[in-house]
């Protein structure tokens, strides 16, 4: 876990307040019982996790492609090729909403607004070097052509659910 004491209360009132606007139907599929706290989320979460990534198209059409997810800092992070549709979508319509779900045991389901880490030609967010760092850890040094073949976001979240029915299943 690498949320500081502030990071985890940020993401717990971004728990409350998104299950608490939901429709009632929402609330009745998400209860106490059938949800993690901040803490218990970003324990889960380590590692990489697979996405479903939504965005939309110029015509407003939508898409859902699959990204390598990390979650970090109680935020969504990943990556794409910086010629992909969906790069391309991300820079014209910085609206996005991911999902990562395991079986029946957990969803996560976060909407929000991207954040590019490193642009080309820009400047690149203050954290991306502790944020490169990380990912060459996690891929290899040698992966990508890290300046130029790929680019990062991080998704400012404005809505999250989580659905977990039992704890003990996703901690086995």
């Amino acid at each position: 876990m690498r949320e500081t004491r502030e990071e985890l209360e940020e993401l717990q009132a971004l728990l409350d307040a998104s299950l608490s606007r939901s429709t009632s139907h929402l609330r009745s599929i998400i209860t106490a019982e059938r949800t993690l706290t901040a803490e218990q989320l970003t324990g889960v979460l380590t590692g990489m996790r697979t996405l479903a990534l939504s965005t939309v198209t110029a015509k407003g059409e939508p898409r859902i492609s699959g990204a390598d997810g990390h979650f970090l800092h109680g935020k969504w992070h990943f990556g794409t090729a910086r010629g992909a549709a969906k790069a391309r979508h991300l820079a014209a319509r910085p609206a996005a909403s991911v999902a990562h779900m395991r079986d029946e045991d957990l969803g996560v389901f976060t909407h929000g607004t991207v954040e590019i880490l490193n642009p080309a030609g820009g400047e690149p967010a203050a954290d991306w070097p502790y944020l490169l760092a990380y990912f060459k850890d996690f891929y290899g040094d040698d992966a990508f052509d890290w300046n130029e073949e790929v680019v990062y976001y991080r998704l400012h979240p404005h809505w999250m659910s989580v659905y977990a029915p039992d704890l003990a299943k996703l901690t086995d």
